[in-house]
């Protein structure tokens, strides 16, 4: 697949169904995790980069106190009242931007009601961070409309806070810390305790990072992942009274939870088996980037898949055997799902020359045997969120 296009014509969707033209275009990528799953929300590591498939929102201030917003995907348009959301129950994608406008006025910035047209290329339930990337572009978009500026952080942890309470997914701050501050051609290294990141430069060389979609929706709200992240907490009280110091699977290695074991059970053992590990494989992955080694980069990819399927259980039948047909393509270095799990996507460092290949093997086994049908894209490592058109255009992971 090409690189998506630099400007879907968001503009002119948002006047041929607003009527007028919007103020404002802003837009938000999407992201995919190289390494370092489950591990945000366990104040860990992660290392993800943004896609150029990307979210766009086009904006125009309104002054009856009301929201109005039209989705391209969806072909709907919705309108309810900036201060009451919840007494409308629009569409439940308008929960994204009704949370985002609702944190903004709590934050004293001066909205009075928004249009908005919503056009976006990021796959939706693909594990690829569309529900930040709405976020993200939203909160650009209203932020800029009402004449208010939001720090970096800021933006993305208001951003995180509308996910939290407004779908009721606890995400950690993988998603939007990378939709806001990815850049170009780099991978971001991000310390979710400290809160702290780094641009690793990516370079690939003849190899392409690959993501195949599995056609397997999945849905953060719907209980596992909160699960997943009471079995982590779990794990980390009881290592913590057998061991003080421990405020989370972030302070243990592998060597102490194999030393608990028998303490933790076989459930918290196995979830902090992974934890643990994945935060060990994320650094050294860093690092095999940094010298550029991606044969040891493509190891670590490959066994942050096996402690996810067989520690964490969050794979199931679609994405292993995605898994198993592209890492048995030739000169593939490794694969893993990417994103919580349970459907989704698998990300992939191939050879630039031996895409057709995973193409053809995809097509051939998965979706001949009725898994498919897989959706397969070149990543290109993107930039961070950004204002198109209106004040303030630029990137905030430059």
């Amino acid at each position: 697949m090409s690189p998506p296009a630099s400007r879907p014509p968001v503009r002119e969707l948002f006047a041929q169904r607003f009527g007028r033209p919007c103020a404002v275009v802003a837009r938000a990528p999407g992201r995919v995790n190289l390494i370092g799953e489950h591990t945000d929300y366990n104040d860990g590591f992660v290392l993800p980069i943004a896609l150029g498939q990307s979210t766009w929102v086009a904006a125009g201030p309104r002054s009856d106190g009301r929201m109005r917003a039209w989705s391209q995907s969806c072909e709907i348009e919705q309108t309810w009242p900036l201060d009451d959301w919840a007494a409308d129950r629009p569409a439940p994608w308008t929960g994204y931007i009704a949370g985002v406008a609702t944190l903004l006025r709590r934050r004293g910035v001066p909205l009075a009601g928004c249009d908005l047209a919503v056009v976006s290329d990021v796959p939706v339930g693909g594990g690829l961070s569309s529900s930040a990337a709405l976020e993200v572009a939203t909160a650009l978009a209203l932020s800029c409309v009402a004449g208010a500026t939001l720090a970096p952080l800021e933006l993305a942890d208001l951003c995180r806070a509308a996910e939290h309470e407004f779908v009721g997914v606890p995400c950690g701050i993988m998603d939007q810390y990378a939709s806001v501050l990815a850049r170009a051609d780099c991978a971001l290294l991000i310390d979710c305790r400290a809160r702290a990141w780094e641009h690793i430069p990516l370079k690939l060389g003849e190899y392409v990072i690959l993501v195949v979609n599995s056609g397997v929706r999945h849905d953060l709200a719907a209980g596992v992942y909160a699960q997943r992240q009471r079995e982590c907490r779990q794990a980390a009280d009881l290592l913590r009274s057998l061991q003080p110091g421990v405020a989370g699977l972030r302070d243990v290695d592998a060597a102490t939870v194999e030393r608990h074991a028998g303490r933790l059970g076989t459930v918290c053992a196995a979830r902090a088996r992974h934890v643990t590990s994945e935060n060990a494989r994320t650094i050294a992955a860093a690092e095999a980037l940094r010298r550029n080694d991606l044969e040891t980069f493509g190891r670590l990819i490959s066994a942050s898949h096996a402690s996810l399927r067989d520690d964490f259980e969050v794979s199931c039948v679609e994405l292993d055997r995605l898994v198993e047909i592209v890492g048995n393509v030739p000169g593939v270095l490794g694969v893993r799902l990417t994103g919580a799990g349970f459907g989704g996507c698998i990300v992939a460092l191939v050879p630039r020359g031996s895409v057709p290949a995973v193409e053809e093997a995809v097509r051939r086994q998965y979706d001949a045997e009725g898994y498919g049908p897989a959706r397969v894209l070149v990543a290109h490592p993107g930039a961070g969120a950004s204002i198109v058109e209106g004040r303030r255009v630029g990137n905030f992971g430059q």
